[in-house]
Order: structure tokens, then sequence, then C-alpha cells
């Protein structure tokens, strides 16, 4: 079964058209715990909403996890995990925090709850309406 999440990026410090560019990279720099569990929590095959933080604050393409999580390289710390993803594809529409916040559907998601998280799942029925705004 596939899981759906959502990681978070600053685009400024790296973005999806870049992820494009590179065609593949390791997700890095999770440090909450929260957040970490989650990144533990992921498998090869699972897919994430790639969404832009600061001034964008937009869900802007999909991407694919393809390894299990495993210890960061470059931390002496094995708590610290990554993943490696690649690009699916842009969206259609980038689907900005204010639309979502507008859908009642959207109220208790961890996006709305819990704004400093940069990982967490998407549960199959906010993801299949991100999508469905990203076509519209």
């Amino acid at each position: 079964m596939v899981n759906y999440w959502l990681v978070k990026q600053e685009p400024s410090v790296y973005n999806y058209a870049t992820l494009e560019k590179e065609k593949k990279t390791i997700w890095d720099g999770v440090h909450n715990n929260l957040a970490l569990k989650y990144l533990n929590s992921m498998k090869k095959g699972d897919q994430a909403l790639f969404y832009h933080t600061g001034d964008e604050k937009q869900a802007v393409g999909i991407i694919a996890i393809t390894s299990h999580p495993y210890p960061n390289p470059r931390e002496d710390d094995k708590r610290y995990v990554v993943v490696d993803v690649r690009p699916i594809k842009p969206l259609k529409k980038p689907v900005t925090l204010e639309e979502m916040k507008k859908d009642p559907l959207f109220k208790n998601w961890d996006l709305l709850r819990i704004s400093r998280l940069s990982v967490m799942p998407v549960p199959k029925n906010i993801w299949d309406v991100i999508i469905k705004k990203s076509n519209s």
C-alpha cells in the first residue's frame, strides 16, 4: 500500500525545479522529533507532495520516495534519517495554503495545525482533493 506525505522546503534553499533538473536527491535536514517519526515511517514507493514554504506556501509537485529511511551520512547521530526522492511531476496548478484553509476537510490536518512541521502524512482523501484542486 502506498502512503502519502507532504515534505516542505524553502524554495530559495531547494525547490521543485532544482529536483527536476537533478532527477534525484536525499531528503535531509529533518531534526524535529515528530517530523523524524514520520520520515522513519516512509517506505520506498510512497509518494509525497513537495511544498514550497516561505513566501509561496503552496504544494507544487509530486515526488516518489525511492528508498527506505537510512541514517544521514552527514550526521553523527543515527536518529537523523534521510530518504532518497525523485520527481514524478509538477502539479498542473500549485495548491496554496490559502485554498486549503478554505476547505473544511483540511481543518484538522497537520499542515494547518502544526505549521512548522516539515514532514507529515497526507490522508488519502486530502491527497485526492489536493490533486483535484491542482487540475482545476
